[in-house]
C-alpha cells in the first residue's frame, strides 16, 4: 500500500481530529480520499498532517514527526498565506527571503531523510474575500510567495501543482461564497477545485505509472 501524506496550514487541516488518522477535515484531503477509496480501495493510505495556523517555519519545526517518522511514498505540500497572514495581523509572519531558505531547506532535508520520497508542491494563493479585503494589497504579497514555491520546483526537480488560476476561475464562475468565502479557506466549491486539480496530477504522474 502506498502512502500518501497532506502536509500544510488550516487549508489543509479544515476541522480534522488529530487524534485520529480517519478524520480528514472538510477541506480538499476529504474529498480526494473518497474519491481514491472508491476507485482504488486498499491501495493507498492517506494521512491528513495540516495544521491550522501553521507557516514554513511551523512545518519545519515538525517535518520529522509527522512525515519523516510516517516514511511516506507520496508528499503533498501546500504553505505560504499564513506566512504573510500572521504579518498583517501579529507582526509575526515569515519575510520571503527566509520562507524560501526554510521551504529549500525543509526539501532538501526531506530528501536526505526519504530518499523515494515524491514530493509534490501546490502553490499557495490568496482570493478577495472576508478575511482578506481589508488589506488585500498586502496579501497580494502571497503571489510572490507563490512565485518562490514554484521556483524552487523547478530547481529541485520537484513537481508543482498550480492553484491561483483554477480558484480564480472558480470565484467567476460560481462567486467568492461558494469557493473561499473568507479568501482563504476554501468552501466546498474551492476544495472540490484543488481535489481535482489533485485528481489530474494522480491520473497523469501516479497511477500512470
Amino acid at each position: 500500500m502506498k502512502k500518501i501524506i497532506f502536509f500544510g496550514d488550516s487549508i489543509t487541516d479544515m476541522g480534522r481530529n488529530r487524534d485520529d488518522d480517519s478524520s480528514f477535515g472538510c477541506g480538499y484531503p476529504s474529498y480526494v480520499v473518497k474519491k481514491l477509496g472508491s476507485l482504488y480501495p486498499s491501495k493507498y493510505l492517506l494521512l491528513n498532517r495540516g495544521i491550522s495556523g501553521d507557516r514554513i517555519v511551523d512545518l519545519y519545526a515538525r517535518i520529522k514527526k509527522d512525515v519523516w517518522n510516517e516514511k511516506p511514498d507520496y508528499l503533498f505540500i501546500l504553505i505560504g498565506v499564513n506566512d504573510v497572514w500572521h504579518e498583517i495581523d501579529a507582526k509575526n509572519g515569515v519575510d520571503i527571503k527566509r520562507f524560501e531558505k526554510v521551504y529549500r531547506m525543509l526539501i532538501e532535508d526531506t530528501l536526505n531523510v526519504l530518499r523515494n520520497v515524491r514530493i509534490i508542491l501546490f502553490e499557495p494563493f490568496v482570493l478577495y474575500g472576508e478575511a482578506t479585503k481589508e488589506h488585500y494589497d498586502k496579501f497580494l504579497e502571497v503571489k510572490d510567495y507563490a512565485k518562490v514555491v514554484k521556483r524552487i520546483a523547478k530547481d529541485l526537480n520537484l513537481s508543482f501543482i498550480p492553484l491561483q488560476e483554477r480558484l480564480d476561475e472558480g470565484v467567476n464562475n460560481l462567486g467568492i461564497e461558494k469557493v473561499a468565502r473568507d479568501g482563504v479557506h476554501p468552501d466546498y466549491e474551492g476544495a472540490t477545485i484543488i481535489a481535482d486539480a489533485f485528481m489530474d496530477y494522480f491520473y497523469k504522474e501516479i497511477e500512470k505509472k
